[in-house]
């Protein structure tokens, strides 16, 4: 029977003109590298490498940005959860601590487009 390998990359949205931003955001706060997307692409899109295993977040301009759901949102698992939160406060994003899961200290941030996102350690199995 087929099987889902992994999460290859998730989409959020930006406002048109905010490329800068995004960069600033997922390559100077969170340290992921911009990688190139393939020429055939519209060139308002922007994808990082979340790591080195092909693990990608790809940023796009939406004309019309409207709301989300409130709980839509994408996770990043993280090696140093309170070294980015740190930098996230220093950036002026402002990090929130949702309820504790055994093995999953983990912070929620909105990015410069409002998307939410979860940074997580993983420390074991789940309880």
């Amino acid at each position: 029977m087929p099987s889902v390998k992994r999460l290859q990359h998730t989409s959020v949205p930006m406002p048109p003109g905010s490329n800068e931003q995004a960069r600033a955001f997922y390559n100077g706060v969170l340290g992921m590298r911009e990688i190139p997307k393939p020429t055939t692409l519209p060139q308002n899109l922007i994808w990082f490498a979340v790591n080195d295993d092909g693990d990608e977040v790809h940023v796009f301009q939406e004309e019309n940005m409207g709301s989300n759901s409130a709980r839509q949102h994408l996770c990043l698992e993280v090696d140093d959860l309170e070294a980015f939160r740190q930098r996230l406060v220093e950036n002026g994003y402002e990090p929130r601590t949702p309820e504790s899961i055994t093995n999953r200290p983990r912070l929620f941030v909105r990015d410069p487009f409002d998307n939410l996102l979860e940074l997580v350690e993983i420390h074991g199995a789940y309880d």
